[in-house]
């Protein structure tokens, strides 16, 4: 990638290059494999190194175009491309999810009880389509905490990125159980952006993997960008890791050469189920901070962008059932139709811009737009779960003290 002067962009290349120490000191103690990071402001990339290995036990590193698992950095991606038919006049967002998926039409609520004996209310509204782009609909993940919910997705086999089922299976099983909560009153992480994806599958008329590709991923030269890796990438496809201690040390979670990413998935998990590289995910950061047009090529209107990357909770995210995945609190942090917005970065308590759109994935990636400050960032490393270190707000620190004007 070809770089441009960070002074001629506002930022100290002498306060950039903090970065690299502290991805060796991640690497160099065991704690990730390696590392790699990318940013850039008003479109023009000012950073991009790595660190460590893409395969620990074949000593093989980290490159530029390393392939990473993604996973719910999926999540912005399946959002545009359900935006792509709103702003087609295929639905409205406080539409009844029921109305173009049947099985959801008529939900029941938990209200108490064991996976195994329970008892529900009805729904008090449908689920929405804003529910959904908003992780406001009731529905959850089976990885997520203990509740007799996720322990009921969990024995329906309704999983995250490698279910079995297709889409209508899972659409089916999905209504079978009763949502965590009331539509519209908490904010949970959860399958709703694999319903999403369904949703494109439906209104679009075509396969949703095809629609991502047709409409988002190619006229963006997301080239690296799918739901499996092509043999002919197959080389450039990194490892997973857990960490294998608390002093350090990792174990290998999931291998390159037999990974299920290496074959079309049944099902492709709007949610989580995309590899990529950097370079491919700046391309998609640069289209929405050029307010949905990269390079001549326009993927979605102005009033479209600005109106996903706004809050649409009532407060944030901690007011409405503070999360308990990640490695971070959502004080002050609200969330759009894509993925996180800062409402209030002082009591965020991260060295950031109110405004920022920001989102991760389950191995640790993460990426953040400041459209104030013009500045895209992509993180990619490959460590389960994602809450094992604070690395990304770390970043945010040692890539925004590097602006200086």
């Amino acid at each position: 990638m070809q770089l441009s002067d960070p002074a001629s962009l506002g930022f100290s290349g002498e306060r950039l290059a903090r970065i690299r120490p502290w991805m060796l000191r991640y690497v160099d103690s065991e704690r990730l494999p390696g590392v790699l990071v990318m940013v850039s402001r008003h479109g023009e990339p000012v950073y991009s190194d790595w660190v460590g290995l893409r395969d620990v036990e074949r000593a093989l590193p980290v490159e530029e175009d390393t392939i990473f698992r993604i996973y719910s950095m999926t999540k912005p991606l399946a959002s545009v491309a359900l935006m792509t038919l709103y702003e087609q006049g295929r639905f409205l967002l406080d539409d009844p999810v029921g109305r173009y998926l049947p099985p959801l039409a008529r939900l029941e609520v938990f209200e108490s009880g064991t996976a195994e004996h329970y008892s529900t209310v009805p729904a008090e509204q449908p689920v929405t389509i804003r529910h959904l782009l908003t992780h406001t609909s009731g529905f959850t993940y089976d990885f997520i905490d203990e509740t007799p919910v996720a322990k009921l997705y969990n024995q329906h086999k309704v999983h995250h990125v490698f279910g079995r089922d297709d889409s209508r299976e899972f659409i089916r099983k999905l209504s079978e159980i009763p949502l965590l909560a009331q539509p519209g009153s908490e904010w949970n992480y959860s399958v709703s952006t694999d319903v999403v994806g369904c949703l494109v599958e439906v209104l679009a008329d075509r396969p949703f993997d095809d629609y991502l590709r047709e409409v988002v991923l190619d006229p963006l030269g997301m080239v690296d960008t799918d739901f499996y890796v092509h043999e002919d990438r197959r080389p450039r496809f990194g490892c997973c890791y857990t960490p294998a201690g608390p002093q350090g040390g990792l174990t290998l979670a999931d291998d390159s050469r037999s990974s299920r990413f290496l074959k079309p998935p049944a099902f492709p998990s709007g949610g989580g189920g995309l590899v990529s590289t950097a370079h491919d995910y700046l391309r998609f950061l640069h289209c929405l901070l050029g307010q949905g047009s990269l390079a001549g090529t326009r993927v979605l209107g102005r009033k479209t962008v600005e109106y996903m990357l706004r809050n649409h909770l009532p407060g944030d995210m901690a007011s409405m059932g503070q999360p308990r995945f990640s490695e971070t609190s959502y004080e002050g942090i609200g969330f759009g139709l894509a993925g996180s917005v800062v409402v209030d970065a002082a009591k965020s308590e991260v060295l950031q811009s109110d405004g920022t759109f920001a989102w991760g994935g389950m191995a640790s990636t993460g990426f953040w737009l400041d459209r104030v400050e013009g500045v895209c960032t992509v993180l990619m490393t490959q460590l389960q779960p994602s809450s094992s270190y604070p690395i990304r707000n770390e970043l945010r620190a040692l890539v925004n003290q590097a602006l200086v004007e």
